[in-house]
């Protein structure tokens, strides 16, 4: 049956249940609803099957199409969307997304964020943030290092060796020529060197034999992809004038904060 204009003065309530988020006796909110679900707005063709507690779909009301107005609120490459929300929103579980997420500020976690594209994943300042392991009612803050090439690097202690072997996978990964080499004896000074760099190991070499004992931290530039431009002329990052591809920086403003 269909009925003209609706109105409810002060509650609706579809299906059972007791919203007591919405208030209980004088403290009830009034204009408010609940609905139980599963509920469909927009197309309701969209869903086949039973997806969740709310389904939003395309909308297919010609009398509510808005046009799309450079500048204006809601105007972005994916307009008219399914669902908009001007004001903060908030997820208490999972959020799945099957395409991209478009953000005109900064993306923020908690924890970490990974990337299942292969690419790197570039920010202003890349950090960890967990409870302290050892300090009650304390956090510990961890970042990661920054500088004008894409490094990675290796570290660890060398005794009674002469070499030391890189990882297999550096063979098509880094730049050996960019390989750098830094040396801490333990114990005693022993005069290592480093003899020379093969393919697939470090070679070492200290005065009249002595044994090696040394901490080592080896750097290396990453073969794979441009090398990094560090300073170009630009007002935003979509400025970059090498392969944006390879960052995920291209056209955010990660420089302006509120």
């Amino acid at each position: 049956m269909k009925v003209p204009d609706l109105y409810v003065g002060k509650r609706l309530f579809v299906g059972e249940g007791e919203p007591i988020s919405l208030g209980i006796g004088p403290t009830e909110a009034r204009g408010s609803a609940y609905i139980e679900g599963p509920a469909i707005i927009g197309s309701p063709t969209a869903f086949p099957f039973n997806y969740g507690t709310l389904m939003v779909g395309p909308n297919r009301n010609k009398e509510a199409t808005t046009p799309v107005v450079p500048g204006a609120l809601c105007s972005g490459v994916h307009n008219p969307y399914s669902l908009a929300i001007d004001g903060n929103a908030a997820i208490f579980d999972h959020l799945d997304v099957a395409q991209n997420i478009a953000a005109g500020n900064n993306i923020v976690a908690q924890g970490e964020v990974i990337s299942r594209c292969g690419l790197h994943i570039l920010s202003a300042k890349k950090n960890f943030d967990i409870p302290h392991p050892s300090k009650e009612g304390w956090r510990l803050r961890h970042t990661c290092p920054e500088g004008p090439s894409n490094d990675v690097y290796i570290r660890g202690r060398v005794k009674n060796q002469t070499e030391i072997v890189l990882p297999n996978y550096w063979k098509n990964f880094v730049d050996f020529s960019s390989i750098t080499v830094s040396l801490t004896p333990i114990g005693a000074h022993q005069n290592v060197i480093v003899k020379g760099i093969l393919e697939d190991r470090v070679l070492l070499q200290s005065q009249g034999g002595i044994p090696i004992h040394c901490y080592y931290h080896i750097f290396a530039e990453r073969s794979d992809g441009e090398k990094l431009i560090s300073e170009y002329p630009g007002t935003s990052p979509a400025d970059y004038p090498g392969n944006n591809d390879e960052y995920s920086v291209s056209g955010y403003h990660y420089d302006v904060k509120e």
